[in-house]
C-alpha cells in the first residue's frame, strides 16, 4: 500500500499541482504507514515530515461535536432540547418566508432549533453571520453566537440541510455555558489531554509554527505554486489576545493526533483503556441524522456513509474511518484548489480497496 499511495501522489508534486502531503494509514490500535511527501515550504525546501502541522479547518467539526456529546453522556445536555434552553438569546427566532433584493418577509419557524439540528446542519442557520467577515476569529465566541441568534433562519428547522459553521459554533457555546469553561480549555481537558493530542490547538506556539505547512494554490497562468495566507483566520496565528477559537474550523493538528481521535471512535469511545464518550454517543455521532428526503448524509459533526465516517477541510485535508474494515486514512495537505481533491480521490480509492471487510 505504501508504494501505491506514494506513486499516486508523486505526479501531483512533480507537476506543481501540490506542494506536498502527509498520509497516514492506521487501524484501531496502531499506525501502519506514515508517508510524508514533497514540501511543507517550497521556497525554503523544507520537506514534509510526519509531525508537520496543518490547519485542519472543518475537520474541527467532529471534535466539537464530540465535546458536546460528553455533556450529553453526563445528562447535562439533551440532543432534542431546543437551543434556547441553554442559550436564551435564541428564543423567538424569525424565519425568512420570502426575500427579494429590496424586500424580506419574516415569519415564525414551525418549531425552535434543537441541539441535534445545529450538529447536523439542519437548523436553518446560515454558514456565518455578518460579524465574521472577512475573518472568522476576531470576535469572542459568545458575540458571534449572539449574532447568529439575531439572524433569521433560512428554512424551517429539520426540513433541509445547509452546511453551517454557525450551527457548530453554537454547539461549542452551549458547552461553555453549561460547563462555565472556555471552549478551548474544555477541549484540552476532556479530549486532547486524554488522547495525547499534544499538537492540536487553536493557537500554534512558536515551535509548532516552525512545523506548519505553508498554504499554496496553483497559478493557472504560470502553472507554478503560489504561497497564500489562510484567509479565514487573522494573523499572527499564535495571537491569543486578538484571535478567538473557531470551533467549526479553527484547529491546527498533525496526522498522528487525528489518528488518535479516530482510533477512540473505532474503539467505541475508549482510548488506551480510558473512556471518553459512551458507545451510544459514538453511534449518534457517526450515524446519519439528516432526514430521509435530504440528499446529504450527515451525522453529528461527521459526514457519514454507512460504516464510513469522517470529514474534510477547506484547504484539502480529509480523514476517513471505516468501522467495517477497522481502518483509518488521514490525508493532510495545505492547498487551495481542486488539485487536492483530485489527489485525495485517487489515494482514497487505494485505501478503500486495500483493507478486507471484517464483517464478512
Amino acid at each position: 500500500m505504501h508504494a501505491r499511495l506514494e506513486s499516486a501522489v508523486k505526479p501531483f508534486i512533480a507537476n506543481h499541482q501540490l506542494a506536498g502531503a502527509v498520509m497516514v494509514v492506521a487501524d484501531s490500535e496502531k499506525i501502519l504507514h506514515t508517508i510524508p511527501l514533497g514540501w511543507a515550504d517550497v521556497e525554503l525546501r523544507r520537506p514534509m515530515q510526519a509531525d508537520t502541522l496543518f490547519w485542519i479547518a472543518s475537520q474541527s467539526k467532529p471534535i466539537t461535536a464530540t465535546a458536546l456529546m460528553i455533556l450529553v453522556d453526563e445528562g447535562r445536555v439533551h440532543l432534542d432540547d431546543p437551543v434556547e434552553k441553554y442559550l436564551p438569546e435564541f428564543h423567538g427566532q424569525w424565519l425568512v418566508a420570502e426575500a427579494t433584493e429590496d424586500h424580506m418577509l419574516l415569519k415564525r419557524p414551525s418549531r425552535p432549533i434543537t441541539v441535534r439540528d445545529i450538529l447536523s446542519h439542519t437548523s436553518g442557520l446560515p454558514f456565518r453571520s455578518a460579524l465574521e467577515v472577512p475573518t472568522l476569529d476576531v470576535f469572542p465566541l459568545a458575540a458571534r453566537v449572539r449574532s447568529y441568534a439575531m439572524t433569521p433562519l433560512l428554512f424551517d428547522p429539520g426540513s433541509r440541510y445547509q452546511y453551517s459553521n454557525a450551527g457548530i459554533n453554537t454547539a461549542a457555546r452551549i458547552v461553555e455555558v453549561v460547563t462555565g469553561k472556555d471552549f478551548a480549555e474544555f477541549l484540552a481537558e476532556r479530549i486532547f489531554e486524554p488522547l495525547g493530542m499534544k499538537d492540536t490547538t487553536f493557537w500554534p506556539n512558536q515551535e509548532q509554527l516552525s512545523r506548519l505547512a505553508k498554504a499554496y494554490r496553483r497559478d493557472m497562468q504560470s502553472g507554478e505554486l503560489k504561497a497564500v495566507q489562510i484567509d479565514q483566520l487573522a494573523y499572527p496565528l499564535n495571537d491569543r489576545q486578538n484571535r478567538y477559537p473557531v470551533p467549526a474550523g479553527g484547529l491546527f493538528s498533525t496526522a498522528a493526533d487525528l489518528v488518535r481521535f479516530y482510533q477512540m471512535l473505532l474503539n467505541n469511545g475508549t482510548f488506551e483503556g480510558k473512556r471518553l464518550i459512551s458507545e451510544n454517543a459514538v453511534r449518534e455521532l457517526t450515524s446519519r441524522q439528516t432526514p430521509a428526503g435530504v440528499a446529504e448524509s450527515y451525522g453529528l459533526g461527521f459526514v457519514v456513509n454507512g460504516p464510513v465516517f469522517g470529514h474534510g477541510g477547506s484547504h484539502g485535508t480529509n480523514t476517513v474511518a471505516d468501522r467495517r474494515k477497522n481502518a483509518i486514512f488521514v490525508w493532510l495537505v495545505q492547498h487551495v484548489g481542486t488539485e487536492a481533491q483530485d489527489a485525495f480521490r485517487r489515494v482514497d480509492q487505494i485505501f478503500s480497496e486495500w483493507f478486507p471487510d471484517h464483517s464478512k
